[in-house]
């Protein structure tokens, strides 16, 4: 239920507000990656949800072009 109200929101951003949020999701990866190779990172499956959630990102993205053709 928690992932799929995350998508129906997803939905209802315009394009501009997925791209700030496709940014901001792909920083806190980067950020994880780098807290997981200096050993600072405890929470390990944080990266797992990570890459799903910019995964959905870019297929609400990928729907909405589709969408506008």
């Amino acid at each position: 239920m928690k992932i799929n109200k995350y998508v129906e929101d997803l939905k209802t951003k315009s394009a501009a507000e997925l791209n700030v949020e496709l940014v901001a999701a792909k920083k806190e990866l980067f950020n994880l990656r780098f807290q997981n190779a200096t050993n600072q990172l405890e929470n390990t499956s944080r990266i797992k949800d990570v890459r799903r959630n910019i995964a959905r990102i870019q297929t609400v993205i990928a729907e909405n072009a589709k969408a506008a053709n």
